[in-house]
């Protein structure tokens, strides 16, 4: 089960009371306050883990709750503090907060589909990186803190402060270097096997794969990049129309976008109607995702048609760079592996 989206309730601990307690022993009647801090509550913290690909561990189970601090006791001993809580989430996680000051509302709060009024809070994209999510309570502190030289019986003491909660929605965003995107049966998951170690799922039916796939594309000197084959679009994508939201938001991370278009039209497409399908629905999602750098993979060229309208395709886009490919047979991926290599050079790790 792939889940890249979700909703979760978080409550750090409550601080522990401090307590009112005086000093009795023997021979010592009037040893005055010793009353103990209480513990502070635990936070609720985010930690980065790459060994997480998803966000499925908060699908059964979608509350994070840390433990409360414990109340002090006599002789000046502090209550134990809240041991805190840690979630971790893979990188590319984003982080939203929404409103809700009591349990009750935290708890029966449902986020909107849409979710445009929700501000991140958080975007976690380094390995190890922390986040604290809900802070802890303060601890509260016992009668000794407030003897003075006028007041030697001091009563006063102060409670623990509740600790933060809320409910949060969780978004992944792969990351990627390069971002596969193009209709059902284009040839993404093929050009993607064959140019990484990935192994996505092939087949001749629409929307094969069904959630993202990264592979790693290595190039000549331990130099590599990543590339995610994002599942098939369809017209209105961008009004959340088939996968539509589900994975467009997975390449707005991407450095190059690169469109695959069954030049050979082998299912009745037009390649040139589907590239200005294709541009306009990465508009219509986001503007500023439409002026990412790209390309296109002009895929399938080893069938007869593709030849005659590779020529018309070049003539309709003359400035655009088209990379022609056949996946399937392996031909021209040299060339779009330089390409990669070309686009995505500040992206490189050794």
């Amino acid at each position: 089960m792939f889940i890249d989206h979700i909703r979760i309730f978080a409550k750090a601990g409550d601080g522990g009371d401090g307590v009112v307690s005086w000093r009795r022993e023997k021979y010592v009647p009037r040893g005055g306050p010793d009353g103990g801090d209480g513990g502070a509550g635990g936070d609720v913290i985010l930690v980065v883990d790459p060994s997480t690909d998803n966000l499925r561990q908060y699908h059964f189970d979608p509350k994070l709750v840390a433990d409360d601090g414990k109340n002090g006791a006599g002789v000046r001993k502090s209550g134990k503090s809240g041991k805190r809580v840690i979630g971790r989430v893979p990188p590319g996680t984003v982080v939203y907060r929404a409103s809700a000051e009591t349990v009750q509302e935290a708890v029966v709060f449902e986020r909107s589909e849409a979710g445009i009024d929700m501000e991140p809070i958080a975007d976690l994209t380094e390995t190890g990186q922390e986040f604290v999510l809900c802070k802890g309570g303060e601890p509260g502190q016992g009668n000794w803190r407030f003897k003075t030289p006028t007041n030697r019986t001091p009563v006063e003491h102060t409670l623990g402060t509740p600790g933060e909660l809320g409910v949060f929605y969780l978004e992944l965003r792969r990351i990627a270097d390069a971002g596969l995107i193009g209709f059902p049966n284009a040839g993404k998951s093929t050009l993607l096997g064959n140019l990484s170690a990935a192994k996505p799922k092939v087949a001749s039916y629409p929307f094969t794969t069904l959630q993202p796939v990264v592979g790693v594309v290595e190039f000549p000197d331990f130099r590599r990049c990543t590339i995610a084959d994002i599942p098939g679009l369809i017209e209105g994508a961008h009004a959340n129309r088939g996968l539509g939201h589900e994975f467009l938001r997975h390449i707005t991370r991407c450095r190059v976008l690169l469109f695959v278009v069954d030049m050979a039209g082998s299912e009745g497409r037009d390649p040139v109607s589907d590239l200005e399908i294709l541009r306009r629905e990465i508009k219509e999602y986001d503007e500023e995702l439409a002026r990412f750098p790209w390309k296109v993979v002009a895929n399938k060229m080893d069938l007869e048609p593709a030849a005659e309208n590779l020529e018309h395709f070049c003539q309709r886009f003359p400035k655009v760079e088209v990379i022609p490919i056949s996946a399937e047979l392996g031909q021209g991926l040299d060339v779009l592996k330089q390409v990669l290599d070309k686009e995505v050079g500040l992206r490189r790790t050794h």
